[in-house]
């Protein structure tokens, strides 16, 4: 049975790398673990995009108009989707060739664009002590996607893209985006205690097969 979407492990270092690994993307079948606006609405409040406040604002603006609910989810997944193609065109080096296609990076920048100016005609200008803030999110139907619009656009200019790394598929890896936070850019696993010593378990294994002589 799969894991709730509040289950999954945050290994990608930023919000927006962690809603890029809710959809399982390898075998016939993907899996989404957004399934609805409901896992939507669970999974932004786990990583703190939104407030337990701002959720229940969200779910009642949804509940009352559930094809804003439904656009919201929409909204979301594309901006996910569009991520997905960034940063598979920023990683070099991938090991299973699903890295880089720069055209298609350059589409999904145009929609991110578009995401993110909605989401800033949205926003509007807070007077915080002493400072002003622009707060996106003002409007509760579309609360959800405008704070990852956000969050995406901090992610695409303010990180090191260079340390954009994917969990080696070819290796036994599960695919998985993150950034490389190490101070030589050496890690390799999206968890070692999941998938790296999965696959040195598995290596041993294989290795102490291959060691055992043949039977008479």
């Amino acid at each position: 049975m799969p894991l709730d979407v509040c289950q999954l492990p945050m290994v990608g270092g930023h919000p927006v790398l962690d809603l890029v690994n809710t959809l399982e993307r390898g075998g016939t079948s993907p899996h989404d673990f957004l399934s609805d606006s409901s896992a939507l609405l669970r999974w932004s409040v786990q990583v703190g995009l939104i407030s337990d406040a701002e959720a229940d604002q969200v779910g009642r603006a949804w509940g009352d108009e559930p094809a804003a609910a439904h656009a919201g989810l929409a909204a979301v997944r594309d901006i996910r989707e569009g991520l997905y193609l960034v940063m598979l065109a920023a990683i070099t080096g991938a090991d299973d060739g699903a890295a880089g296609d720069p055209v298609a990076a350059g589409a999904a920048l145009v929609g991110l664009h578009q995401r993110w100016s909605g989401a800033a005609a949205r926003a509007r200008f807070v007077l915080d002590s002493s400072q002003v803030r622009l707060v996106y999110g003002t409007v509760p139907a579309m609360l959800v996607p405008d704070r990852i619009a956000e969050a995406a656009l901090d992610l695409m200019v303010a990180a090191d893209l260079t340390r954009v790394r994917r969990c080696p598929v070819l290796e036994g890896g599960c695919g998985w985006l993150f950034l490389d936070r190490t101070r030589n850019g050496s890690r390799r696993w999206c968890r070692m205690a999941d998938c790296g010593n999965a696959v040195k378990a598995r290596r041993l294994t294989e290795r102490r097969r291959a060691a055992r002589p043949a039977s008479p």
